[in-house]
């Protein structure tokens, strides 16, 4: 009977696995069984940050919207509530990327925005 050699599949995802933990720290790159739970983690924590990225740029864009709107508001101080407030009452239907993309790259845009909402 002709020799059988084994292990292909096993080896192949071994490299897989090392492959993907290239640029890790310590024996998480280089140990297969220190790599393959390095992943487990590594694959978690990209599920949650997916998430919290949504959260944070919303973060982000309320700031902005807040420190435009403070800037450019002469008469009386409108806080980033206020002002969101009136933007639903005046119907204007413009999401906080949107407003936070106005107020920092189109200021004259976004101040005609402010004096609308203003006057409504």
């Amino acid at each position: 009977m002709t020799r059988v050699k084994r292990g292909k599949i096993a080896l192949k995802r071994r490299r897989n696995v090392l492959r993907r933990t290239k640029g890790f720290h310590w024996g998480g790159k280089s140990k297969e069984r220190q790599a393959k739970e390095r992943l487990l983690h590594a694959g978690i924590h990209a599920f949650h940050d997916r998430r919290k990225k949504k959260r944070n740029f919303r973060k982000l864009w309320q700031i902005r919207i807040n420190a435009a709107v403070r800037q450019l508001a002469d008469e009386k101080v409108i806080s980033y509530s206020v002002f969101m407030n009136k933007l639903k009452k005046a119907n204007i239907g413009l999401d906080r990327k949107i407003l936070a993309e106005l107020a920092q790259n189109y200021p004259q845009a976004f101040l005609a925005l402010v004096e609308k909402v203003k006057g409504a």
